[in-house]
């Protein structure tokens, strides 16, 4: 499992965005409606800077938002039942960070690098109950200086573990998640193949649902950045 308790589990950089265009790509084969898939992969989200947004939404109100940069990645995330949501009838004391009442030090020692990522409107810092970050250079991922509930807060205080846990990449647990969400049973193998970004061909598509042809599926895909053809 991955929570902000157990971060070493998370993957780094470079493996990350492999694994978030992976799931993306694997929601967009398998759900032709943009609404109504769970992860999106934005490989043009700043063509100036070059940075990317991966994202999770569950129709229910939690979401992360993870910034692609040359500095480095940062993610937010947001559990609205989870004990520190700014939203819960304030269990805690909020503190004002970045213009917004949150979770006491959950921006402490946020990098300067990665500011443009708590500026920016779409990734909806209000609604936040963890931060994550990672410069290149760091050997691991960070959150900010805080002090942890006391155990009312329960195990996962923040619903981190249940957003993060998925980031983990194994083909397996897309394969089970997707047969409850989609109620589409695909193959480990074929999740596998996805989740690596290995060229697709239209045998693995149509295995995958079969919705939509490559073709068809090419402008999603271009958006992800899967690569579309072989090396």
């Amino acid at each position: 499992m991955i929570s902000t308790r157990k971060l070493g589990a998370l993957p780094g950089i470079g493996d990350l965005r492999r694994i978030t265009k992976g799931l993306a790509a694997l929601d967009a084969l398998l759900c032709p409606d943009w609404e109504s898939r769970y992860y999106s992969f934005n490989a043009r989200w700043d063509l100036d800077t070059g940075a990317e947004m991966a994202s999770m939404r569950d129709g229910s109100g939690d979401e992360w938002f993870l910034w692609f940069s040359r500095a480095g990645a940062a993610l937010k995330g947001f559990a609205h039942e989870a004990f520190m949501s700014p939203f819960g009838g304030h269990r805690f004391t909020p503190e004002e960070q970045r213009g917004h009442a949150l979770y006491p030090g959950l921006l402490a020692g946020f990098p300067e690098a990665l500011a443009p990522f708590l500026d920016e409107p779409a990734f909806d810092l209000e609604q936040a109950t963890f931060v994550l970050w990672r410069l290149r250079e760091d050997t691991a991922w960070r959150h900010g200086d805080l002090v942890w509930p006391a155990l009312e807060g329960g195990d996962d205080p923040d619903g981190s573990e249940a957003l993060l846990s998925p980031l983990a990449g194994k083909p397996a647990d897309y394969v089970a998640w997707a047969a409850e969400y989609f109620e589409i049973e695909i193959a480990v193998d074929d999740a596998a193949h996805v989740l690596a970004l290995r060229p697709l061909d239209e045998a693995i598509v149509a295995r995958l649902g079969g919705a939509r042809t490559l073709d068809e599926l090419r402008e999603d895909l271009e958006e992800i950045g899967y690569p579309l053809d072989a090396p």
